[in-house]
């Protein structure tokens, strides 16, 4: 099974500038993993010391946010795009 991975502009550096990576996995978890192996050091950016995911970072299934569906257990089927999307901090300073 393979998915298309959109990967961020910060992110760009560890897949040697390519703005989407084709990885295979069953669900979210070994999807990142699959990804740390062609491209390592991106999963630390994505998830924290213990596996989770970071709060800023936005994991997306065909537009669907993985908070809502079964975060890294979400399954993922052949063909799927994943969007990765770093939080923006803002607001405005009082």
């Amino acid at each position: 099974m393979s998915v298309t991975v959109r990967i961020p502009t910060p992110l760009r550096k560890l897949t040697k500038d390519q703005p989407e990576v084709e990885v295979a996995g069953a669900d979210i978890e070994s999807i990142i993993e699959n990804l740390e192996a062609s491209c390592p050091g991106i999963k630390e950016r994505i998830c924290d010391e213990s596996g989770n995911i970071r709060r800023f970072v936005n994991i997306y299934l065909n537009d669907e946010d993985i908070r809502f569906l079964d975060g890294k257990a979400t399954a993922v089927e052949d063909g799927a795009e994943i969007s990765i999307i770093p939080a923006i901090a803002g607001g405005r300073g009082h």
